[in-house]
């Protein structure tokens, strides 16, 4: 191993240098998709005029609206809504110790988007209309946000005491989500049951993950809940190395392991509850993100989390594209698009874990 000047390592230095290089790559790569992004559509717009109106320089007003209006909410809430699922993955994978774990296996969105329909239908925490615009006009964000925050915090104190019951494998745990997905889909079935045709098909339309439906007021909601939970996870990155390495190592090296547990799993809770009660469902980006990384970079929190911010934004706004190109002029629903990527990967894991 080379020292230079007495200090740091010169191949630990190229070793975090490698990581830091691959995170820059994930933002830049960000960066000219978004624009990129913007600029595809019905009505193709060159990315010299995207750039242009972002800036505030002088275009077409036809441009305007479709750049400002339209397509920019839209590519925002899908780099947002991957970055906060994906991060939610990564710390539950942390601090459950199962590699298995999201926010869609475990059944948190699942049990948030009942809360959230409750709310919707139940308790007027929105209008369910069939309008162009979406399924469902949230008309008290906050209300409809509590309700599916409760439920996605009973499912996920639920699935940290299976955790801390002897001799719970990721199986297990795997299995207890599965159960709480069936209970509360079933309980959105019930809810379903109730309504006209018109709350039918909105209701089913809106359990749909689809990013088209936030508005400039949603998205700042979402990104706010997204950023704060995201600077506590970051801040959080030791400790979740002291985790990985054993409950006994972590405490012997000053971390409180269990309120450390409690308070990743009720930010991850929020953060999931916050982005199905504006978008629907998303699954597998949770899953699929933080694997995709780890495999490239490494374990270390420090900058595995960074990197699935920037990673999870990134495949989720590709995939929100694609989804929006590929049956153009029909949309189709990102969550689509993420199950069909996610399904294999997750089978992957499955068998890979057996065979080790």
């Amino acid at each position: 191993m080379h020292f230079h000047d007495g200090e740091v390592p010169v191949d630990y230095r190229r070793y975090t240098g490698r990581k830091l290089i691959f995170i820059v790559g994930l933002l830049a790569g960000l960066l000219i998709c978004l624009v990129a992004s913007i600029s595809l559509g019905a009505a193709d717009i060159s990315m010299v005029h995207v750039l242009k109106s972002l800036g505030g320089l002088d275009v077409a007003p036809r441009v305007e609206i479709i750049v400002r209006n339209i397509r920019l909410p839209q590519a925002l809430a899908a780099v947002v809504a991957g970055a906060g699922l994906s991060m939610a993955g990564a710390v539950m994978q942390s601090i459950l110790r199962n590699p298995l774990g999201s926010p869609f296996t475990l059944g948190i969105s699942h049990a948030a988007a009942f809360g959230a329909a409750l709310s919707v239908m139940v308790l007027g925490g929105g209008v369910i209309t069939s309008g162009t615009g979406g399924g469902v006009n949230v008309t008290a964000p906050y209300i409809t946000t509590a309700s599916a925050f409760g439920f996605s915090l009973l499912a996920a104190l639920i699935i940290v005491g299976v955790a801390r019951s002897r001799g719970a494998t990721p199986e297990t745990m795997v299995l207890t989500g599965v159960a709480l997905g069936a209970l509360f889909t079933a309980g959105t079935m019930f809810l379903q049951f109730f309504a006209d045709d018109v709350q039918l098909a909105a209701m089913v339309f809106w359990t749909f993950g689809d990013t088209a439906r936030a508005s400039w007021g949603e998205l700042g909601s979402i990104t706010l809940v997204t950023l704060a939970c995201t600077v506590y996870f970051l801040f959080n990155g030791w400790n979740y190395n002291a985790i990985d390495a054993g409950d006994e190592t972590a405490r012997g090296l000053g971390v409180r392991v269990e309120r450390l547990r409690m308070a990743g799993m009720l930010l991850a809770s929020l953060l999931t509850a916050s982005l199905i009660a504006f978008l629907g469902i998303i699954g597998f980006v949770g899953l699929v993100v933080p694997h995709m990384v780890r495999r490239i970079i490494g374990a270390d929190h420090r900058y595995l989390l960074p990197a699935c911010f920037f990673g999870g934004g990134l495949l989720l706004l590709i995939s929100d594209t694609v989804a929006r190109l590929l049956f153009s002029p029909h949309t189709l629903p990102v969550s689509v698009l993420t199950a069909f990527m996610g399904a294999p990967v997750f089978l992957f894991i499955i068998l890979k874990g057996r065979r080790s």
